[in-house]
């Protein structure tokens, strides 16, 4: 099914002058313009395309890749207002809108927002800010241990909010992150525990041995790149070893542990060296 807002591959029916025309079955023959087509272009071979309104409110296929689709989420920046709403710079040459209802505080040009991507009743595309209108609090679907796309969000008082696959909210707790995050940043997570009452619990850390692994990974790459000695061990501190590896004390001292058995390093008082 041809789906508007979101990339399709399309039948190329016939071209012409201003360029092909696709097949876009119960929507009817979609324009995909000239500058758009490749030389190799001929009737009866499939493209790939992204289908929005132009400026003009006419239905359009583009090669271009917008910055996000409907039914995900973005990070975006806005780049006027006007007495309809605030216009975002989603990668395409038509701004996207958020009408005033869809804000949840005026937005200023030049600032970015986290916004989802919809189609609206009067079958446009626009985006909303309002995102507890989209995203569930109760996840299904998700298992522990799983690898999920993130986007951060707000931070409250017990972690960091975060986009869980366009679909859910999850939580960051304060005391799991290691490293720093920022609102908008999209990024590749885990499902650290999913509750009884299906709220999400995240990490920022591969679970299991994978986690150690490349942890440890880590440590090597940095020993050889210090001449051999690192001013860490297990007895460090948990903020020093957060800042130099982004990982708990516990992920790290199981890593040196994994790297020592294996002869190595070297655990020395102060810090570990190559053997």
């Amino acid at each position: 099914m041809v789906v508007i807002g979101r990339t399709n591959t399309l039948r190329i029916k016939r071209i012409d002058e201003v360029g092909a025309r696709l097949d876009g079955g119960r929507l009817g023959d979609i324009l995909l313009p000239q500058r758009y087509l490749s030389s190799g272009a001929v009737a009866g071979a499939e493209v790939e395309v992204f289908l929005y309104r132009d400026s003009e409110d006419r239905l359009i296929a583009t090669t271009e890749k917008p910055l996000a689709e409907v039914g995900q989420c973005a990070w975006l920046r806005v780049v006027s207002v006007s007495t309809v709403g605030a216009f975002l710079d989603w990668g395409l040459p038509k701004d996207l809108l958020v009408p005033f209802a869809e804000q949840p505080r005026r937005m200023e040009a030049g600032r970015h927002y986290l916004v989802r991507i919809f189609v609206d009743n009067t079958h446009r595309i626009a985006a909303s800010a309002r995102l507890d209108r989209f995203l569930l609090d109760e996840a299904e679907g998700l298992e522990q241990g799983q690898e999920v796309s993130l986007i951060i969000a707000d931070s409250t008082d017990l972690g960091v909010k975060a986009v869980v696959n366009h679909r859910f909210w999850g939580l960051l707790y304060h005391d799991t992150l290691f490293r720093p995050v920022r609102k908008g940043q999209s990024m590749a997570g885990f499902i650290k525990r999913v509750r009884e009452d299906g709220k999400l619990e995240l990490t920022l850390e591969r679970p299991g041995y994978d986690k150690v692994g490349g942890v440890a990974d880590t440590i090597m790459d940095k020993l050889r790149r210090a001449d051999g000695f690192l001013p860490l061990n297990d007895k460090s501190p948990p903020d020093l070893i957060a800042a130099e590896f982004q990982v708990s004390k516990g992920v790290f001292k199981q890593a040196i542990g994994a790297l020592y058995k294996q002869r190595l390093i070297k655990i020395e008082k102060g810090g570990i060296r190559l053997t």
